[in-house]
């Protein structure tokens, strides 16, 4: 005798999705407010006043778009902005390729690797600041450490690295070009991640080492790779306190940065124009990560 199938209630299944989602609400609910009060209303105030003259003590007063033109006719400014144009190049192609290619290195497993994995995240536990005091020694022209070890070939070698131009652009980047233990990281666990049957697979169809890489390994970090340079970029976008402890936007305005800047518009008690600069560094970061992402075709699957 057959037995009669039943169909699944279809109502009490939405009911208990909808009694489901009453917890999810609520466990929301605190992160909603903390996002809120701590980053959507702030971003809010900060696209407000930026038309306005606020002292920061006062109340702001409307004047349109001052703030915007006074930014864009200044030296300073078009200066930081080529500045961080260089940056994000170098960022892109040397920094998470430096990156990138000791992820490849480790991945190879050779004997070491794991404390060559540890010693490589060493510089990156220490703070921003200590890692530019330690440059501001490490340049230093009478004891630092790369003018002596120059002396020992050309005595009379005598460069101010932090405080004479163009070298003081290129000093400033050195304190962080070699340091991509976040795109390591990133290219590494999606390597570990590859299924070994493609690499397999790839090898007995003759792919030599360079050919899997390219064609098999490679492609599948399209996004770790991406995730690496949307940090990298966002990080040059906000780098502050590797100028401002070595340099401080000099000499003359050649390591300028939008940080900068807007530090010392907040010192001058100019806080909507502070907040202009502030506003044209979101939209910046906003473009970058819309482009990566259109670039490296983030959210397309890989498998």
């Amino acid at each position: 005798m057959l037995k009669k199938v039943t169909k699944p209630n279809r109502m009490s299944k939405n009911h208990w999705e909808r009694r489901n989602y009453k917890w999810i609400y609520l466990f929301l609910l605190p992160t909603t407010v903390i996002f809120l009060m701590f980053y959507l209303v702030p971003i809010v105030q900060v696209f407000v006043t930026s038309f306005t003259q606020w002292d920061g003590f006062n109340d702001p007063v409307f004047n349109g778009i001052r703030n915007y033109q006074n930014l864009f006719t200044s030296s300073a400014f078009l200066v930081s902005l080529k500045n961080l144009l260089l940056w994000a190049l170098i960022a892109m192609f040397f920094h998470v390729g430096f990156g990138t290619l000791v992820a490849f290195v480790l991945y190879q497993r050779k004997r070491g690797w794991k404390v060559t994995r540890a010693v490589f995240m060493i510089p990156n536990v220490i703070s921003a600041a200590a890692w530019a005091m330690i440059y501001r020694f490490f340049f230093n022209n009478n004891f630092g450490i790369l003018n002596s070890i120059i002396r020992t070939i050309d005595p009379d070698f005598d460069v101010q690295w932090l405080y004479q131009s163009p070298w003081a652009f290129w000093a400033v980047t050195l304190t962080w070009l070699f340091y991509a233990v976040i795109v390591t990281l990133l290219v590494l666990g999606d390597l570990m991640n590859i299924p070994q049957e493609l690499n397999e697979a790839a090898i007995i169809d003759g792919a030599g080492g360079w050919q899997l890489i390219r064609y098999i390994q490679l492609p599948l970090c399209r996004g770790a790779i991406a995730t690496g340079v949307i940090c990298s970029l966002t990080s040059r976008i906000t780098m502050y306190e590797q100028i401002s402890l070595t340099t401080a936007g000099g000499p003359g305005n050649d390591t300028m940065s939008l940080p900068i800047l807007l530090v010392n518009a907040v010192t001058d008690y100019r806080y909507g124009y502070a907040n202009a600069i502030g506003v044209l560094m979101f939209v910046i970061g906003l473009i970058m990560m819309v482009v990566i992402n259109k670039a490296f075709r983030i959210n397309e699957t890989d498998y």
